[in-house]
């Protein structure tokens, strides 16, 4: 099955693909986003959707693909708290903030972070145009930001609560580059891409579940369980193609212009901030979206 897969990826052009692979991944993390930020409680919504997504994988790591050698399993391992951490902090950051404040802070710090370890990780090289669009593209993205945060006037209270929300999303970012590289580096060293994300997948339900379990257990109010779990089904597809599709993207492709370009998902996020969240745009955030379009572009053509 693996040989399969892998044959079926590997017969398309390696950089077409991968770019393909990369904006459809960062669709699905905005969708992942909302649904996460969204409905009973993100610290709950995160929990069902790493129960459901190792639950669908278990037959899969049961059945199909064989134990992780010590070196895979041990990446793998590392991966599992650098997600951890970052699951954790994002859902501390949706309890505290507004999603078009949170998604943007954390998307816009990984980008140049990720850059500069693939440099020496993985030898990725941009040339002068496509750093300056790196630049532009994190830059656009955290000034959206503060345009966000400019909307509403807040007292000393929220603004105490604002600066713990922002340092907790740069915290996010810095998540996200680290396990973006390690990521790349593991499913590159098991050289089997696809086993590589069953065992990923199949593992991430040994933990956040059970931060997710505290929480519920402290709640005075208990959700429905049958509509956490209906958010864990679909929120597990979406995870599949957002974190499977980064993950192949960085196999295929350069590590630095997966990690840039999945970060056009801010776009998409707005666009489901305006729409679900009811949260408003105005002329400076679409100049601002279209300085981001303007950034990627760079990062991906150089001239």
């Amino acid at each position: 099955m693996n040989a399969a897969l892998t044959g079926f990826f590997t017969s398309f052009d390696p950089a077409i693909m991968a770019t393909t692979l990369t904006l459809i991944s960062a669709l699905s993390h905005a969708v992942f986003g909302a649904i996460n930020k969204g409905g009973i409680d993100p610290y709950l919504n995160r929990g069902a959707i790493n129960i459901c997504y190792s639950l669908m994988t278990l037959p899969l790591v049961i059945f199909v693909f064989p134990l992780p050698s010590a070196e895979v399993f041990a990446i793998l391992a590392l991966s599992y708290f650098l997600h951890l951490a970052y699951e954790w902090l994002q859902a501390a950051a949706y309890v505290r903030g507004d999603f078009t404040l949170v998604y943007p802070i954390a998307r816009g710090t990984s980008p140049m972070i990720a850059a500069f370890i693939a440099y020496f990780v993985f030898s990725d090289r941009f040339e002068p145009s496509q750093w300056f669009g790196l630049i532009l593209l994190s830059g656009a993205i955290i000034s959206l930001a503060l345009a966000n945060m400019r909307l509403k006037k807040r007292n000393a209270q929220e603004k105490k609560m604002l600066a713990v929300t922002i340092a907790i999303a740069v915290l996010t970012g810095v998540m996200v580059a680290l396990f973006t590289n390690l990521d790349a580096y593991g499913i590159r060293f098991s050289g089997e891409p696809f086993a590589f994300l069953a065992w990923f997948f199949f593992l991430g339900g040994f933990g956040f579940p059970l931060v997710a379990l505290n929480r519920l257990r402290k709640m005075a109010v208990k959700p429905s369980i049958s509509k956490l779990a209906i958010r864990g089904v679909i929120g597990s597809f979406v995870a599949f193609s957002s974190f499977g599709g980064l993950m192949l993207a960085t196999w295929l492709g350069s590590v630095s212009e997966a990690a840039a370009l999945r970060e056009t998902s801010i776009i998409f996020a707005t666009i489901i901030g305006v729409f679900i969240f009811k949260e408003k745009l105005d002329l400076t955030r679409v100049i601002i979206i279209v300085l981001i379009v303007v950034g990627a572009i760079m990062v991906k053509f150089t001239w």
